[in-house]
């Protein structure tokens, strides 16, 4: 008799390609509906939700990332970068745990972007940083390639002072 998930023994193939093994909950309702928004497949969703809240993913996050928002648009998402909180009038919104969107005023160009980034190269401080300068050279690679290919557009976030 094959072992339960081994997909040898003519069984369902295993969900996660990492040690597991099997737990019986109870739930209530009102989570398992919400757990149902995340995924349909509730184990998965379960999975999603703890990995989203302790930070920790089978797959490590890269340090900058195109995550779609609507079909054929995406946001620039960087992880934690010290250097970027170097350009003063630059805005780091934190929308999960270590991953950031980046909040321009209004009317900056985007070329000014592209030159407070190459001007942080200067820093020695970043200059020394090999982890610093690869995240910021990978950031103008992005932003430089969609300016220069007109495929870039900038969005205003509404902000409410709260102060």
């Amino acid at each position: 008799m094959g072992v339960k998930g081994n997909s040898k023994s003519g069984g369902r193939p295993p969900k996660f390609q990492e040690p597991r093994h099997p737990v019986t909950m109870t739930l209530p309702n009102r989570i398992l509906e919400q757990l149902a928004q995340i995924d349909p497949d509730r184990t998965r969703a379960v999975v999603k939700v703890t990995e989203a809240i302790s930070g920790r993913r089978e797959v490590a996050l890269k340090p900058v990332e195109l995550v779609e928002m609507a079909p054929g648009q995406s946001l620039i998402v960087v992880g934690p970068n010290q250097s970027l909180k170097q350009i003063p009038w630059l805005t780091m919104i934190e929308i999960t745990r270590a991953r950031y969107l980046l909040a321009i005023p209004s009317g900056t160009p985007i070329e000014a972007l592209e030159v407070a980034l190459r001007d942080l190269f200067n820093d020695p401080a970043v200059k020394n940083n090999a982890r610093e300068c690869a995240i910021l050279q990978e950031l103008l690679n992005v932003i430089g390639h969609t300016r220069r290919s007109r495929s870039m557009s900038k969005a205003e976030i509404l902000i409410i002072d709260t102060a």
